[in-house]
């Protein structure tokens, strides 16, 4: 089976033919892959700024179809059309009956690694491996769609899309009319302007150092667009000083955290969607907490509940508010996945999709 395989952290992927793949154990499917968007948490894992167990197959947002079932799995049965999830849901613990599944720890691999590269396990990236033509996981984190949605839209649906609207929508539930900083526009970020736009937010400042980036930026919902540099002028003027009712982090850098932090108005609230490093550490002092109300919060997976949450931004994508097809800037195979990691500096890519 080919795929793409991290031997050593910071060093080159490669595509390589020695993947092996055991049968599905109990509770898991085979899925057989035939679409994954180019994350830059997959890039981060590459580089060792996010742990992962090597040699690593990276990958995590996928589409594909169910191939084989493990013993005693119902379903999905083979030949379904599925999302991948990266957490998927127990369903019966306490944070899952709560209505927090994206917190969800309890499925976890339960026999050996399902991959082997050569005569070594090989592990994949965050319990999928979607740089693979297949992959085993967990029955749970195959999530049926129906068979007519292209599987180019369902793969960036299952990190980029539930990311970053569900940030807007589940984590901040943002109000019309509030105000709103996003500070971050790659395939996430742009993903959070879609939801200020669903959420009916106004204004809508995008924020990147990149200027293509706030070009196409403006096509998914910014009403206003500025660069690092410009945001306190640019904030000043749209919130008459105020500061913004909601800030979005899209980075996963402590300095853009406290830059998106200060930009909040007084009892406004700052959402952390980026992925960052263990040891990249971010400082508030008793008193800016006590004192001006700000709500911080963390934005896992969108907050959601990918049970539910799958079908609802297709269905959004169906009439015409979720713009899923213009997140494709290219379409790519196994070999390119490199090229695709250093693409994601520039301006001209949101999404490289890896076809099958």
């Amino acid at each position: 089976m080919r795929g793409v395989v991290l031997r050593e952290a910071g060093k080159p992927v490669e595509v390589s033919d020695e993947l092996t793949l055991r049968p599905p154990g109990p509770g898991e499917v085979r899925v057989r892959l035939r679409a994954a968007g180019v994350c830059h948490s997959d890039l981060s894992m590459c580089e060792g700024r996010l742990p992962a167990r090597l040699p690593l197959v990276p990958g995590h947002e996928g589409a594909g179809e169910v191939a084989e079932l493990g013993p005693g799995v119902t379903g999905p049965p083979v030949g379904t059309h599925v999302i991948l999830s990266w957490i998927p849901p127990c369903g019966v613990c306490h944070l899952c009956l709560g209505g927090q599944p994206n917190l969800c720890v309890s499925v976890r691999p339960s026999g050996p690694p399902a991959l082997r590269l050569g005569a070594e396990p090989a592990h994949a990236a965050l319990g999928v491996g979607c740089f693979a033509e297949e992959c085993v996981v967990d029955a749970r984190a195959a999530i049926p769609i129906p068979d007519d949605v292209p599987f180019d839209v369902a793969a960036v649906v299952g990190c980029a899309v539930l990311t970053g609207v569900g940030a807007v929508v589940n984590t901040a539930r943002v109000r019309p009319g509030s105000s709103v900083l996003v500070i971050g526009c790659g395939g996430v970020g742009i993903n959070v302007l879609q939801g200020a736009a669903l959420a009916a937010a106004a204004p809508v400042l995008a924020v990147d150092r990149v200027p293509e980036k706030l070009e196409v930026a403006r096509g998914f919902g910014a009403t206003h667009t500025a660069t690092p540099d410009e945001l306190d002028e640019v904030a000043e003027e749209l919130t008459e000083g105020r500061g913004f009712d909601y800030a979005f982090e899209v980075v996963g850098r402590s300095q853009t955290i406290r830059q998106a932090w200060r930009a909040t108005r007084r009892g406004g609230t700052t959402v952390v969607v980026g992925a960052g490093s263990a040891d990249d550490m971010v400082s508030f002092s008793a008193a800016e907490l006590f004192a001006t109300e700000r709500r911080l919060l963390g934005c896992l997976y969108g907050s959601g509940d990918v049970r539910t949450d799958f079908g609802r931004l297709l269905r959004l994508w169906r009439a015409g508010r979720l713009d899923l097809d213009g997140l494709i800037s290219r379409r790519i195979t196994l070999d390119d996945v490199g090229e695709a990691f250093t693409a994601m500096g520039s301006g001209d890519v949101i999404r490289s999709l890896v076809t099958f």
